[in-house]
């Protein structure tokens, strides 16, 4: 269930410095006294605090204050025939289903409720209803701008949070958008508990979208690797060569008549093709993923370079 933000101040933390967070006037945060530094105020917008280090962001701080906390970018709100075509086009992944499940599995063992954080939570990721629904998780999120989702707007790179403080983390379809992939993962490790587990879904061979907010893409060896810090569970391909195949041709008709309509008409006539991954065996499906997925736990042991040649899992 998600949290409100009172239940989740005391682990709120700077993101330049480390240090707790506390009320300040004016309708603020700001950092308890830190011989380290002067005390920084995050200001709060619309009930919700902006705990974002500006001077290592790709976001703009006079431009998000003017906003009002809300995204740069067009998010539509589908109506009912809108929101048939959205889920014929993009249904919720039977892997992503697969694989919350095996999350909420292995988070029933502790002992009270499980803490969950959701890295890019500004909307509800398909497949993960469930993180939101069960009555034993309490669910804290954020994004780069505000929802009734998030508790608060910060940037991942550094994640305004306490160390050793969630025993799960979900990033789905967000490393795609952060500048240093690397240093994200890091700062999930850092958030996690011992053992805390990690579940990302990760693009490999999809096209840019959310055009100036789109850096990184990856093989299923470099996803394995970019969480070289955790020890794996389970990961592969979340959507296969046929979703892949349904997206080319949206990108095919949208760059050569110059139109997203068109794009989205050539969608329609080619949607089917992402029910062939179904007969796709798996490792043959992670050579031409349209994207991949890494469940782990989290390790003291890296995993070593010499071992990636040998993990490749795909069909050459």
């Amino acid at each position: 269930m998600l949290v409100t933000l009172k239940e989740c101040e005391e682990i709120l933390r700077c993101p330049r410095s480390g240090d707790r967070l506390v009320s300040a006037e004016r309708d603020g945060l700001r950092t308890e006294h830190s011989e380290s530094e002067e005390d920084v105020v995050y200001p709060v917008v619309a009930g919700t605090p902006i705990l974002i280090d500006f001077s290592d962001s790709v976001l703009d701080r006079k431009a998000l204050l003017e906003r009002a906390g809300t995204s740069a970018l067009h998010r539509p709100r589908y109506g009912r025939v809108a929101g048939l075509i959205k889920r014929l086009l993009s249904p919720a992944k039977k892997t992503t289903r697969e694989n919350v499940e095996a999350l909420i599995r292995e988070l029933s063992s502790l002992p009270g409720k499980s803490r969950v954080l959701v890295v890019g939570g500004g909307s509800i990721g398909q497949g993960m209803e469930r993180l939101y629904q069960d009555p034993g998780l309490e669910v804290v999120g954020f994004d780069i701008y505000g929802s009734p989702n998030v508790q608060f707007i910060a940037d991942a790179h550094h994640i305004p949070l306490a160390s050793n403080s969630f025993d799960a983390v979900v990033v789905q379809a967000v490393l795609e958008h952060v500048l240093v992939p690397a240093r994200v993962v890091a700062e999930i490790w850092r958030v996690l508990k011992p053992d805390g587990i990690v579940y990302a879904e990760t693009p490999f061979m999809q096209q840019v979208h959310e055009g100036p907010y789109d850096f990184s893409r990856f093989t299923e060896s470099g996803h394995r690797y970019l969480f070289r810090n955790f020890e794996v569970i389970r990961s592969g391909a979340s959507g296969g060569p046929g979703l892949q195949f349904m997206w080319a041709a949206d990108y095919l008709a949208r760059s050569l008549f110059r139109s997203r309509t068109a794009g989205k008409l050539a969608k329609l006539a080619f949607f089917w093709t992402q029910y062939l991954d179904a007969a796709i065996p798996a490792r043959y499906a992670i050579d031409g993923a349209s994207g991949v997925y890494f469940l782990g736990r989290k390790s003291q042991v890296p995993f070593p370079p010499a071992a990636m040649a040998s993990y490749y899992q795909g069909a050459q």
